[in-house]
């Protein structure tokens, strides 16, 4: 239990942080899709630790390996299952944790809910973990982009107290050359300056610091979700809320629309460019109109708080509930933004192709290649408070 993701398009993830692999099954793939290994490895090596000097230094390759739902370069129709080794495990880093929880991490649940856990990094709470759904959300990437045209984006938007100014990233253009162009991945060349400054004081202090990932999946076309208990934005959520470290979601204007009068807030509804077409006309909503996608660009925003782990002693307890102060060891990461990029793109990428195949179930088949629509680098001014 709590280790699948969709219906139609279904996944499920398994392994640790220190295990000797983790990997995914993927059920519900259609046949006949071209995918290989490259395919996943492209996704996996923007989130594998040890890319860049403002990431953890544990180096693991992260090389995918196919073993069934592939043949001859396309999809079968049968489970594709992913495993990945992993190369680099320390774990001698958290013998002195084995019986002290660490501050703001899932020991002292795992423990209250299981009686037993894995101390060696987090287990399965580990962000290590991701890589399994990023291998799944390669083979959704590729599902989205034949079947229906549909491209997701995402990059960092806020590191700490550093924010992207109004306008200074188009949702409607960014491309992942522009995100990847620079090592936190955000595709505006001074703010990510001023982000990687602010990771790297934190870094130096022995702390950490949080901040914002934003996303656009643009070629949505209308209908996509459901009314009531699945819609479409209340399945992302869930979706970006089970990211490790993610603590916020909000689609569109989000909370910052709770501050606006309906006049203000509404997306009014325009002629599209094809006979007889409607589109909203601008995007304040967010991509979704009562849990249906709108056609409109699906634009969404995942906050993560800052790394859990720190090179400073913090108070805490240990198993027995005796107060103690620890000093942790390992490899972390000081700020989990640029390497949750893909992680985001992923849960969206599964999101939206199992929509896509209960769209199609439910429907026929959906329409493809929808056209961008009107809008600016002001799309998403002012959004952040």
């Amino acid at each position: 239990m709590g280790s699948s993701l969709g219906r139609l398009f279904r996944v499920t993830t398994f392994g640790e942080s220190h295990g000797p692999a983790l990997g995914c099954v993927v059920e519900g793939c259609p046949p006949r899709l071209p995918l290989d290994e490259a395919a996943l490895a492209r996704d996996l090596a923007r989130r594998r630790p040890g890319q860049s000097d403002l990431t953890t230094p544990r180096r693991e390759d992260d090389r995918p390996r196919l073993l069934s739902g592939v043949f001859e370069g396309r999809t079968t129709g049968a489970p594709i299952a992913v495993v990945i080794e992993s190369v680099d495990q320390r774990p001698q880093d958290y013998a002195a944790m084995a019986q002290v929880y660490r501050p703001s991490h899932a020991d002292f649940t795992y423990d209250a809910k299981y009686g037993h856990r894995d101390p060696r990094g987090g287990g399965r709470a580990s962000a290590r973990e991701t890589a399994a759904r990023v291998a799944a959300g390669a083979v959704a990437r590729r599902l989205l982009a034949e079947r229906a045209g549909v491209e997701v984006v995402a990059w960092v938007e806020a590191v700490a107290d550093v924010d992207l100014a109004p306008g200074e990233v188009d949702p409607l253009t960014v491309t992942a050359a522009d995100v990847d162009a620079t090592p936190v991945r955000c595709p505006a060349p001074g703010a990510a300056a001023r982000m990687a400054a602010a990771i790297e004081a934190a870094r130096a202090d022995g702390d950490s610091v949080g901040g914002v990932v934003a996303l656009v999946a643009r070629g949505v076309p209308p209908g996509w979700g459901d009314p009531v208990f699945d819609k479409l934005e209340a399945d992302l959520a869930k979706a970006m809320l089970s990211i490790p470290a993610a603590r916020g979601f909000e689609v569109g204007r989000g909370f910052a629309g709770a501050r606006l009068r309906g006049s203000q807030h509404n997306d009014p509804l325009v002629p599209g460019d094809a006979p007889g077409a409607v589109r909203p006309g601008k995007h304040d909503a967010g991509g979704t109109l009562g849990g249906l996608s709108s056609g409109g660009p699906l634009l969404l925003r995942v906050a993560f708080k800052p790394t859990s782990t720190i090179a400073r002693a913090q108070a805490t307890c240990d198993r027995a509930g005796r107060p103690t102060t620890l000093e942790a060891s390992g490899r972390h990461d000081p700020c989990v933004l640029p390497r949750a990029v893909p992680v985001v793109e992923a849960m969206a990428l599964l999101v939206l192709a199992d929509h896509l195949l209960r769209h199609e179930a439910q429907c026929g088949r959906a329409v493809t290649g929808a056209a961008p629509l009107a809008g600016d680098a002001r799309l998403w001014s002012g959004l952040l408070p």
